[in-house]
């Protein structure tokens, strides 16, 4: 789905977007600037972006990779869309919350009703931040709402130990559709794919630092 194509919701939602993007990059560039790897496979229309978590500025890093042109919505925990003012903005921005305490169907939905009406959708897959040494097991998320709508799961490496003043890289790896055997895959399949999904994540951390 092009611009031309997006509902009325959505454009307003992509102005609120490059608003936010034009008032926070210099800021952003100034003190964390990119390496980014992979652009070219940046796919057009909807996809669910995961990328690795280890900093809470971490879906800056993803959205100023892609870059203006490549709007996207994305999966917040709850607490950061209750802050007053914070939540608003981002809430304009194309940013929702979801409980992760819970089974919040209407995150859900919102997540499945954006990928079916054409926009990328940022999430993490390992829902929290990750420090150097942890072992999260992944959420299945992503690969549930991939499979739902059929859009690609796009791997995305950013790098671990961000500096200041000097370029962190940002890996996007290449968008694929996860493979299943029925209809719809089962809990184990869902499992499988994003453990390999995480696999190709960590794949793309080969060599950076």
């Amino acid at each position: 789905m092009n611009e031309m194509e997006k509902n009325p919701q959505d454009k307003v939602t992509d102005r609120w977007f490059h608003f936010l993007y034009a008032v926070i990059w210099p800021f952003f560039n100034l003190f964390r600037p990119l390496k980014v790897i992979g652009r070219e496979n940046i796919p057009d229309g909807a996809a669910v972006l995961c990328p690795n978590h280890t900093t809470i500025g971490d879906p800056f890093y993803v959205v100023f990779a892609f870059g203006r042109r490549y709007p996207m919505r994305a999966m917040a925990k709850i607490q950061i869309m209750r802050v007053p003012f914070i939540g608003w903005i981002l809430g304009k921005g194309g940013v929702f919350g979801v409980d992760r305490g819970h089974a919040d169907m209407h995150a859900v939905k919102t997540a499945l009703k954006l990928l079916k009406d054409g926009n990328k959708l940022l999430m993490f897959p390992e829902g929290t931040r990750v420090r150097e040494g942890e072992d999260v097991a992944a959420k299945t998320g992503a690969a549930m709402f991939a499979t739902r709508t059929g859009v690609p799961l796009v791997p995305i490496y950013i790098q671990r130990k961000k500096r200041l003043f000097a370029r962190n890289a940002v890996v996007i790896g290449q968008p694929y559709h996860p493979q299943y055997a029925g209809r719809k895959p089962t809990p184990e399949e869902l499992d499988a794919i994003t453990g390999d999904l995480m696999d190709r994540v960590r794949a793309l951390g080969e060599g950076q630092s």
